[in-house]
């Protein structure tokens, strides 16, 4: 049986030009944008036509990737954490490119333990970059929206409606990102900024493949769960549902689709009804997980061995 179709070619033909026209020329600004889905969603959208204003921690990577995408796009180095660094670069991107049709709110971490194992710092750190973060971006972002009556993407996770043991931080801060997107969306829905929320599952970016370098167990665990949290997709399809979802200003994006049933079934995942299985999948990965992570010594991924660093990472997220 063969996949070729005129048709749907021609179809597919169609969405890519119209997606290119409107692109082309719109200013988007991406935090997390050195790697990961980041670096892929500037990508596209710069191939799509877009000026896109990069946003990250990693100068070198953003210098880079800057100058493939050419003189459309621009780079900033910012921490998230930093309200005052991340205000002057959204500032400067609004200078550098003539206004913000678009931000997309991507930068963001994950750390090992459960919350009798985690350290204070390392719990603190991922809700100050994945909750706080997100908050900054768009508190400095929306003046520059309301004045081009533009969209803000937040990504999330697919663990925004389902938690997972080992991951409290994790699940934490992207459950309060996903509330603190849906209240922006009201804040401002009169101000004409529009405001879409991601939901990705696994994405095979160094956030996913650090995290199973460093928990041996990390891998198996993820294949016990139900599909979709039992696959992983590529970054290159995550990146075109993002850069699909910001022209039609969709309210939520999920990555796979299937992702889309966790949401509606939030109320039965977590219910009493589902405990049971719940209880006993947790009482049987967390004392491995927990085994794991004493013995690698650190709660913090660290930046890519590539990479020569030793400083804990900043990745474009990768959700779970």
């Amino acid at each position: 049986m063969t996949t070729d179709c005129p048709l749907c070619s021609y179809y597919n033909e169609v969405i890519v030009r119209a997606m290119f026209r409107k692109l082309s020329g719109r200013k988007v600004v991406i935090t997390g944008a050195a790697r990961g889905i980041g670096e892929k969603v500037a990508r596209l959208a710069a191939a799509r036509g877009a000026h896109v204003a990069l946003i990250g921690l990693e100068p070198d990577r953003l210098r880079a990737l800057a100058a493939d995408l050419g003189p459309a796009a621009t780079w900033h180095e910012a921490d998230v954490r930093d309200g005052a660094a991340l205000r002057s670069a959204i500032d400067a991107c609004a200078q550098t490119l003539g206004g913000i049709d678009a931000v997309i709110a991507n930068a963001g971490i994950a750390a090992y333990g459960t919350v009798r194992q985690a350290e204070e710092a390392s719990f603190e750190r991922v809700l100050d970059i994945n909750l706080n973060g997100v908050f900054r971006t768009l508190r400095y972002a929306t003046p520059h929206l309301e004045r081009s009556k533009g969209h803000a993407m937040v990504v999330a996770s697919a663990i925004s409606f389902t938690p997972i043991a080992g991951l409290a931080s994790y699940a934490a801060s992207k459950a309060g990102v996903e509330m603190l997107a849906l209240a922006y969306r009201q804040e401002v829905a009169h101000l004409g900024i529009t405001v879409g929320l991601v939901h990705p599952s696994w994405i095979d970016t160094d956030l996913v493949r650090g995290a199973e370098a460093d928990i041996p167990s990390f891998r198996a665990l993820r294949g016990r769960l139900p599909y979709p949290g039992n696959v992983t997709t590529s970054v290159d399809r995550a990146a075109a549902a993002i850069v699909k979802g910001l022209v039609r200003r969709r309210s939520r994006v999920y990555v796979p689709r299937a992702v889309v049933v966790a949401n509606w079934a939030k109320g039965a995942l977590n219910s009493p009804v589902v405990w049971p299985w719940m209880r006993r999948f947790a009482t049987q990965v967390t004392p491995t997980l927990e085994r794991e992570v004493a013995a690698l010594g650190r709660h913090d991924q660290l930046v890519p061995a590539a990479e020569n660093r030793l400083a804990p990472a900043s990745f474009a997220i990768d959700k779970a």
